[in-house]
């Protein structure tokens, strides 16, 4: 799997519980955090040609509960995607409120860790939103910092909302420690 670079580490199956989601609340408190678990699966799609350009890439999907609940509180699809004559690697999700991000970054094909972002307005790496989140949720930076660690994926990222009657952004994250189970 040497053609998948960086993301070769992450095939599979992963789960972890320690994830911790601090978002926006509409009401009296701005924020709530949520403590979640978490899994996430990435399948092999082989060569996507583009040209001259060679990706390859994984098939993406997650899904989060908050600690003891059934349902899901969060879902996404997607794809990660390495270029490896560019060293670069891209994330496009898209998440089931009609957001989309294809965020982006360059990596070593060995490297243990990466970030990747997102802008709005960006035409490389940018986010898309429904007509309400536009208007009332507006999604203006997002950032994702990965690393494998001790057998483990980490991540942390942060999701900058412009939110309608806020003066200031609220930064949504989300951080999770999981472990490959499959």
């Amino acid at each position: 799997m040497t053609e998948l670079g960086p993301l070769a580490p992450l095939v599979g199956i992963w789960e972890g519980s320690d994830g911790l989601d601090v978002a926006y609340q509409y009401g009296p408190d701005a924020s709530v955090e949520t403590p979640f678990r978490e899994r996430m699966s990435f399948e092999p799609t082989g060569l996507v040609a583009n040209g001259s350009q060679r990706l390859y890439g994984l098939d993406y999907r997650t899904n989060a509960w908050r600690l003891g609940e059934d349902e899901p509180f969060h879902a996404e699809v997607g794809y990660w995607l390495w270029d490896a004559d560019a060293a670069h690697l891209m994330r496009c999700f898209m998440v089931p409120r009609g957001a989309m991000v294809l965020a982006g970054g360059d990596a070593a094909a060995d490297a243990q860790s990466f970030e990747l972002r997102a802008e709005r307005g960006d035409p490389v790496h940018g986010i898309l939103s429904n007509p309400h989140l536009e208007a009332a949720a507006r999604t203006t930076h997002y950032t994702l910092k990965l690393r494998f660690e001790a057998g483990q994926l980490v991540y942390q990222e942060e999701t900058v909302l412009a939110l309608e009657g806020q003066p200031e952004p609220f930064r949504h994250t989300d951080r999770n420690r999981l472990n490959k189970v499959g």
